[in-house]
């Protein structure tokens, strides 16, 4: 009964959002509440069960807590990478190194590169302005540009440690964190060629966007710039909150092998400048002096381009917002454990068991990371019982699974519509689809090197 809920849950948003043509922020408040009501969650909250409003608050206040955050900061540094010239001297180095054929390759290379210690939604609004310049200056398709970088991204973000839920899904299965990211390796880079550049090249001939010209238009100015600045100026810019996220993991790293303890100083405050809102906090600032005041912005300019900048994301916070809170509701009506205890009592691998519980979590809440933790606590014991199967791959696994099939009660989904400007049709096709290659090719690639190792 539960899985026939969220199945009609979203036939009803995407009927809503097609059909009926209604606001997707006002359709999926609405579709979460009827989901909510359906599965027979209480109007009011109780004290063993979230009331149905308590989880659209809950859902909606945890997304935005860190997305708003990033989002702003990330727009931001975008806006001071256009005004400054900063997205346009990157991208005519680009093409200029790749090609204009062949730029696609190198947006995957580099996603991939700056996804590594970043979160998604971070290297998301870090790259976008790089994406949507290409774009502009070559005439290609958005979705031929963009549907590799997110595919790097993506492919990082699920399967390759230090990102918290790989890193949470090591310590469960007990995995060895250096044989983990070698292998989370050879798995990655395949996977993100064929779901980025490859199906990207195909997609993009089928669906040809342009850059949408509201969040185009503050992310791709370059009229007050007489002179671009440097290459290596600019990258630096954008690296300055990798390079801090990157302190952080290596802190971690250095207190799991004994030299640094917890309580110190020096690690206190390497985890806090690595903090992605503080790391992108810090680079927006950094952005205002190396692509702003010292290019002969006024202080008054910056702080024009930085208010002006934030009024597009508006939209797409309220739309994100809303997806989480739906997700949210689809979590307190019990359907993850639901499914987990069907998954429980089946009798295969269990690399396909970890794949398949993070998979169906993953299609029926939305939530990557919920899908992959209940895999992996569900999986870990019964891997214990059957020696041979690489606790490596058992993380591999999960995160795959984690990844499928991406759809409307997803977060990430709106995020990835709203800023290329796709409807629901185009986004499913593009975004869903890359998600869903990722995760089988990713399965496909994790069991032949079961075989091997």
């Amino acid at each position: 009964m539960l899985i026939m809920i969220v199945l009609a849950a979203i036939l009803a948003l995407l009927l809503l959002i097609t059909v009926a043509k209604l606001n997707p922020f006002v359709a999926l408040i609405i579709t979460a509440i009827g989901a909510g009501l359906a599965a027979g969650m209480p109007l009011l909250a109780t004290e063993n069960e979230p009331g149905v409003i308590d989880s659209i608050k809950t859902g909606m206040g945890n997304t935005l807590g860190f997305l708003a955050i990033v989002l702003a900061l990330g727009t931001m540094l975008g806006k001071m990478m256009a005004e400054s010239g900063g997205a346009e001297r990157i991208a005519q180095t680009l093409i200029r190194l790749f090609g204009e054929r062949n730029v696609h390759w190198a947006m995957m290379v580099v996603a991939f590169i700056v996804g590594i210690p970043v979160f998604f939604q971070v290297g998301f609004v870090l790259l976008i302005p790089l994406v949507f310049t290409i774009a502009k200056q070559t005439g290609v398709s958005l979705v031929k540009i963009g549907v590799p970088l997110v595919a790097g991204l993506s492919v990082v973000h699920g399967l390759v440690p230090p990102h918290p839920a790989a890193m949470a899904a090591v310590g469960i299965f007990n995995a060895d964190i250096g044989t983990t990211i070698l292998y989370s390796m050879i798995v990655g880079l395949p996977t993100a060629i064929l779901a980025g550049p490859l199906y990207g090249n195909w997609i993009g001939r089928r669906i040809h966007k342009e850059v949408p010209k509201q969040m185009g238009d503050q992310l791709t100015e370059n009229a007050e710039a007489k002179e671009l600045p440097g290459f290596f100026n600019t990258v630096f810019t954008i690296l300055v909150p990798v390079l801090l996220m990157l302190i952080a993991t290596i802190a971690d790293f250095l207190m799991e092998q004994g030299v640094l303890a917890k309580e110190s100083t020096l690690f206190q405050v390497a985890k806090f400048v690595g903090d992605p809102v503080v790391a992108l906090l810090i680079a927006a600032v950094y952005s205002f002096f190396s692509l702003g005041f010292f290019r002969g912005f006024s202080r008054e300019k910056v702080l024009k381009f930085t208010n002006d900048c934030l009024a597009p994301t508006a939209t797409i916070l309220l739309v994100i917002g809303a997806g989480g809170a739906f997700n949210r509701v689809l979590l307190d009506s019990g359907i993850g454990d639901y499914i987990a205890e069907i998954a429980t009592a089946s009798h295969i691998s269990p690399i396909l068991l970890g794949w398949g519980i993070a998979a169906m979590i993953r299609v029926a809440t939305g939530s990557a990371t919920v899908s992959m933790m209940t895999a992996a606590g569900i999986v870990a014991p019964i891997a214990l019982a059957m020696p041979g199967t690489s606790a490596e791959l058992l993380v591999l696994a999960t995160g795959a699974g984690s990844l499928i099939l991406s759809h409307v009660n997803d977060s990430g989904f709106w995020l990835i519509k709203e800023y290329f400007g796709m409807s629901v049709k185009e986004t499913l096709l593009t975004w869903t689809a890359l998600e869903t290659i990722i995760s089988v090719a990713a399965l496909v690639l994790i069991l032949a090197l079961d075989i091997v190792v």
